[in-house]
């Protein structure tokens, strides 16, 4: 027998967790990842051709019974040192008993080092050469990394396994299998323990198996039996056992998830005192402190960013020092990074890796640009790194050239923000871009190669119109703009006063749109990020990417105010602006009007002149739009108006038999002319109307005067 298996045998006066240590891998519980079946580890344990392993993990995880089901398995001896009580004298025992054992009855000795990483250095380097040469194997185990508190050389001749927490439901099949055991837990006793103090006492364990067992075996020895003799633990007694009461917190429901999301949010909105408050009851519940530090080593890039790059830092080394501390100490080291990252400014814009990102999956993989290749290899056969400009050797360590492929030349991800630290770097780098991009900035207004295609498709007062807008919308140069509706129109104006950004455009058709592509290709225009066939309330964008949302009457066609500018709202960023042009038509002058009714019977002149004014008069008519509508429609989405002007233009318009046949065509909604006449005149009455206009305006360009809206509105803030 083993001289460690005497363990198994020593059952009455050792604490109930040193008698419910498994003595075989099957009873083992938990870390299946290393120990499960046909993994590395367990099967070196039961083929008896161990090396040397170094088993890493939180107290509680089974490091050390793991070493007593090793001593229980091997044929080889089996020598135990705890590095808390053994010095270089005792080392060296060791190593002569596993010399001597070699030699005389050539069997391995295993030395299982309980806390290795107690050893001090000059201690773990009398281990190496008796490890090296295969006269000991080793097993150490600690609860600290082995990559900082192991000297290097021995964890290159070990394997590292790290074993993790142990689940609340492994630990309650080790608290079950305690209660049920009739050798060594409380089989042979009557004892009952309830659902909730068996759950209470599995999740505060925080993973740690001793921990949990330690509780229960002080709850069965001071509960006194009830009445029929029944040892019955509930959640009070559960609660006085481990010293925490239980909370409404369950670590895979709603509550865990509110609770963390509230955390996150009071860290993003500027709160310590919340943010302190949720993490306080997090940790107080029995959440795992590693999952509250990796929260915050996330939210610092996320939500803090480089307004505040020290954020990172602080953050990474609050995790480190969970690990490293361990609780309950490390709530001080928590504490403080909460308290840092809810205080700094705040800024997402290394958001700006998705659009990267979406780059590359959606524009495929394009070549290296020959300069930015490695010269090392084929410099000479195949110019690779030919004409790669070094910025060191420039007088300000920068100079202009390109870093991207071919196809994403211009485009730019990162936009930053105005806030901390971040701020500067907002300021330098534009002014790097502007220097970068001004030998392929567009010529001047009056050599732009867009200007014909632009009046014969939109006409001049269309254009007119837009230049209107753009001239009170607040664009910064390097603003991210999407064009919602115009056929391209904005996002050309966009491309004038945002040089530097990044502009979007939906058109109503995929035709249009790869229409479109092919004019900006041929123009060099590459600063257009995506182009889209979408519905407006449909798009395909994340939410909060863009600066601004520019539109050419977007209700013109029928669309719905509420869902266009929901829509709009979605994908502006907080205090982002939506800009748009839209005719008012209950302000311009009638179809009527422009018809000689004389010929026509005195009742119906009345009658058709009635049924187009009801148009203009019916609130869920489009006809019926005037600017007090599009001001309660944009509050009602989030914005507030900052600009509402209104300007006289005329609308233009072919008088085709196309647009007649749609004029008197019944709408899906019934509030087109047609179904308006349709109410107020018969058929053959409806006919002559269809004549009168066919006869009198049929093929001729109607211009009428109407009256324009140009809205700015602004995105109100979430703490506005």
């Amino acid at each position: 027998m083993p001289p460690d298996a005497d363990f198994l045998s020593r059952r009455g006066s050792e604490p109930l967790a040193a008698r419910m240590r498994p003595a075989t891998l099957d009873e083992f519980v938990g870390q299946e990842d290393i120990l499960g079946p046909g993994k590395l580890l367990r099967r070196a344990i039961e083929a008896d051709q161990l090396s040397s392993i170094i088993l890493w993990g939180p107290p509680g995880s089974g490091k050390t019974t793991l070493g007593h089901v090793i001593a229980a398995r091997t044929e080889s001896r089996f020598l135990t040192l705890n590095a808390v009580l053994a010095g270089v004298k005792d080392i060296r025992a060791a190593v002569a008993e596993a010399e001597a054992a070699w030699k005389e009855l050539r069997r391995r000795t295993i030395l299982f080092i309980d806390e290795v990483h107690r050893f001090n250095k000059s201690q773990q380097d009398a281990l190496l050469p008796h490890v090296e040469n295969g006269t000991i194997v080793l097993i150490g185990a600690t609860t600290e990394n082995p990559y900082f508190e192991v000297i290097k050389p021995l964890v290159s001749r070990s394997r590292i396994f790290e074993l993790r927490h142990l689940t609340a439901a492994e630990i309650a099949v080790l608290l079950k299998r305690a209660l049920a055991d009739p050798e060594r837990g409380y089989g042979r006793r009557a004892v009952t323990i309830s659902h909730e103090a068996l759950a209470h006492l599995s999740d505060v364990a925080q993973g740690d198996a001793r921990s949990a067992l330690n509780a229960l075996e002080l709850a069965v020895a001071t509960t006194p039996p009830g009445p029929d003799g029944v040892i019955a633990i509930d959640r009070a007694v559960a609660e006085e056992s481990i010293q925490r009461r239980a909370l409404l917190y369950d670590k895979d429901g709603d509550v865990h998830y509110d609770t963390v999301s509230a955390f996150i949010k009071s860290l993003r909105g500027s709160d310590p005192d919340a943010a302190l408050y949720w993490m306080a009851r997090m940790l107080h519940s029995g959440e795992d402190p590693r999952f509250i530090a990796r929260r915050m080593v996330i939210f610092a890039s996320e939500d803090v960013g480089l307004a505040d790059p020290a954020a990172l830092g602080i953050a990474a080394a609050a995790a480190q020092a969970v690990e490293y501390v361990g609780m309950p100490e490390c709530q001080f080291n928590l504490a403080q990074a909460c308290l840092y990252l809810a205080c700094a400014e705040k800024s997402n814009s290394a958001m700006a890796y998705f659009d990267a990102l979406a780059a590359v999956k959606e524009e495929g993989i394009d070549e290296v640009p020959l300069h930015l290749k490695d010269p090392s290899r084929d410099k000479q056969g195949l110019g690779h790194g030919k004409g790669y400009k070094y910025p060191h050797a420039y007088r300000e360590h920068w100079v202009p050239q390109q870093y991207l492929p071919d196809k994403l030349e211009g485009r730019y991800f990162f936009h930053p923000g105005d806030r901390g630290a971040e701020a500067g770097i907002r300021e330098r780098l534009a002014g790097l871009r502007r220097r970068r991009e001004e030998p392929a900035r567009p010529a001047a207004p009056g050599g732009r190669p867009w200007e014909a295609w632009q009046e014969r498709t939109f006409g001049k007062a269309a254009a007119a119109q837009r230049d209107r807008l753009l001239e009170q919308t607040p664009f910064r140069e390097d603003a991210r703009v999407l064009d919602l509706a115009g056929g391209g129109l904005m996002a050309l104006g966009a491309l004038l006063n945002a040089p530097l950004g990044r502009i979007a455009a939906r058109f109503d058709d995929a035709a249009q749109a790869r229409a479109a592509g092919r004019r900006f290709e041929e123009w060099r225009v590459d600063r257009v990020l995506r182009a889209v066939c979408a519905a407006p309330e449909a798009l395909p964008f994340r939410p909060a990417v863009f600066d601004l949302v520019l539109a050419a009457n977007p209700l013109t066609g029928g669309g719905d105010a509420a869902a266009i500018f929901a829509e709009a709202a979605r994908v502006l960023i907080p205090g982002g602006c939506l800009a748009f042009t839209e005719p008012l038509p209950a302000r311009r002058r009638r179809l009527w009007q422009e018809l000689d009714l004389s010929t026509l019977p005195q009742a119906l002149v009345g009658r058709v002149v009635e049924a187009e004014e009801s148009l203009y008069r019916d609130p869920e008519s489009r006809f019926a739009l005037s600017e007090a509508a599009l001001s309660r429609a944009l509050e009602a989405a989030g914005f507030e108006i900052k600009v509402l002007d209104l300007d006289s233009g005329t609308e233009s318009f072919l008088v085709s038999p196309a647009f007649i046949e749609r004029l008197f065509a019944p709408g899906s909604s019934g509030l087109s002319y047609g179904d308006r006449l349709r109410k107020m005149l018969s058929e053959e009455e409806l006919e002559q109307v269809r004549h009168l206009v066919a006869a009198r305006l049929g093929g001729r360009t109607l211009g009428r005067e109407s009256v324009f809206a140009c809205v700015v509105a602004r995105l109100k803030r979430s703490d506005a």
